[in-house]
């Protein structure tokens, strides 16, 4: 009888090893599954991070194996680390080929929406319009004061994006038609910005327009106000591409998030819901060397 019990005994225990055998393996097979998902990256552009962080939300709730990854950092960055293969897509609001370091070559764009930008100051410095030439006057520090440009009598407190940002480079050249503004206070972000213009007395910097809203007051310049319709015929030239470049041509699935973007669900959504154009809504094209042509 004893031999007999020890018999079962040795049977149930292997029995058990062996279905926690199993188990391991499948819970590890259940762990590959998961982890063998799609995982992207895509860094750079704070201008262009709202709309990605929108169509991602969209995307990944009808893409269950997706992970996707969104973080700013300016386009400087995103452009520099998609060359170097360290992120998959590189965010920016400016061609590749305006940035020093990075082999354009290399890299394949994808233009997803335009952007407008304006000139943004603080509600309380009792200006809405001025000319071009003043605006290059205040970031050039050669105004200083609002009163001189039909303001109240306040220092001027010009806040700037960081050397590496694709909304400051897109704003001196077609804002202040390629000076370069005055050393002051400099951030990387546009959220920031946003919120330290509306808190300090007298500031002025610029944002994109998908950051603009009532706690804020933009310029307008020459009386040409910062419009959809006035950017779609580039009457307002402040504006540029939003641009998300791979590293050669993505694989078959980036290239199906890079689509998603591009499908009419996000360009009459998210797209003007926050700010953008929809590329097809542009009256013109503009390329890197700023040639201007009608789109037919």
């Amino acid at each position: 009888m004893k031999k007999v019990y020890l018999v079962v005994t040795a049977v149930v225990v292997t029995l058990l090893l062996a279905a926690c055998g199993n188990g391991g393996k499948k819970a590890e097979s259940a762990s590959n599954e998961k982890d063998s998902g799609v995982k992207i990256t895509a860094v750079g552009s704070t201008a262009l991070q709202p709309l990605v962080d929108a169509a991602k939300e969209s995307f990944e709730s009808e893409n269950k194996t997706y992970q996707i990854t969104v973080q700013g950092g300016g386009s400087g960055t995103g452009l520099s680390q998609v060359s170097a293969g360290a992120v998959t897509i590189g965010n920016s609001d400016v061609f590749a080929e305006e940035k020093e370091g990075v082999n354009a070559k290399d890299l394949v764009d994808h233009k997803v929406a335009v952007v407008g930008m304006a000139p943004v100051v603080n509600k309380e410095v009792g200006v809405k319009n001025i000319s071009k030439e003043q605006l290059i006057a205040i970031f050039t520090g050669k105004v200083t004061n609002w009163k001189e440009v039909g303001g109240k009598d306040e220092k001027i407190a010009v806040i700037n994006r960081a050397s590496g940002s694709g909304t400051r480079a897109t704003f001196e050249k077609w804002g202040l038609d390629g000076a370069t503004a005055i050393q002051s206070q400099e951030q990387d972000s546009s959220g920031t910005v946003k919120k330290i213009v509306a808190q300090t007395p007298g500031a002025i910097s610029y944002l994109a327009l998908s950051y603009i809203d009532e706690s804020l007051q933009e310029l307008s310049l020459d009386n040409v106000a910062p419009t959809a319709e006035n950017i779609a015929t580039n009457k307002w030239p402040i504006w540029s591409y939003e641009h998300m470049y791979t590293k050669g041509e993505p694989d078959k699935n980036v290239k199906k998030f890079l689509d998603y973007l591009l499908a009419d669900e996000i360009q009459n959504g998210p797209v003007k819901e926050l700010g953008y154009l929809p590329i097809t809504s542009m009256k013109i094209e503009r390329t890197v060397d700023g040639k201007v042509t009608p789109i037919k």
